[in-house]
């Protein structure tokens, strides 16, 4: 599985990259506006490039067209590539009017994410449509009352068992037992904020262990001193 940043605060994206193993960086509207807004109405594009300057042409980078109309989608995301590079992903949400764009967008060779993403029945229709990824909200589905979780493995399991080229890009998560889940199935990707990514790794028993064996090795050789110095 692919494992991205779900951010455009490069700050968080930058931790991130330091000390976990990540794929890309996804991002949607209210995130640009949110960060945009606490660093001064920074235009989005200057988030954008900024990230892509940092990660590399060689990274994933999600960004999402705002358009409402089929033809104006198409625009907007043609217009993303070309600002932002070969690997940039553009997201679509997976409606009506967003599904005649991905159908154009994908039959002309861009790149597409497939966003929005709650019931299995869009993800087949995205699929179909040519998207490279489907994002399904884990965590919001969870919020309806089903199972999102569930609702992911399926929507994987559909694009298996149709041949289509698509793979799962879950999102919206809540916890690091829902990521867990989707690892153990192998869907393609997921992606996830910094405080989720941070938790796979956080374990209060693990550090009590690695702590003892550092008290352990400085009752041998002392205080401060490693394998380097002794």
């Amino acid at each position: 599985m692919k494992l991205l940043i779900d951010d455009a605060d490069i700050q968080a994206i930058r931790r991130v990259y330091e000390y976990y193993p990540i794929d890309g960086v996804t991002t949607n509207p209210s995130i640009l506006a949110r960060v945009g807004l606490t660093r001064g109405k920074r235009n989005p594009y200057e988030l954008l490039t900024e990230i892509r300057e940092f990660v590399g042409e060689d990274a994933e980078l999600h960004v999402q067209a705002v358009s409402q109309r089929a033809e104006d989608m198409v625009e907007e995301g043609i217009h993303i590539a070309e600002m932002l590079g070969k690997n940039t992903y553009i997201k679509i949400p997976a409606v009506k009017e967003g599904l005649k764009a991905i159908r154009i967008l994908s039959a002309e060779g861009y790149r597409v994410t497939a966003t929005a993403i709650y019931t299995p029945q869009q993800a087949f229709l995205a699929g179909k449509a040519g998207v490279d990824y489907a994002a399904p909200y884990v965590n919001r589905i969870d919020n309806m009352g089903l199972d999102g979780v569930a609702v992911t493995k399926r929507i994987h399991d559909l694009f298996q068992k149709n041949g289509l080229k698509t793979q799962v890009l879950a999102a919206s998560f809540k916890n690091t037992r829902q990521l867990l889940e989707l690892v153990e199935y192998g869907v393609g990707a997921s992606t996830a904020t910094e405080t989720v990514i941070s938790e796979l790794c956080r374990n209060e028993t693990v550090d009590r262990a690695v702590h003892a064996f550092l008290e352990d090795f400085e009752s041998l050789c002392g205080e401060g001193h490693t394998m380097l110095n002794v």
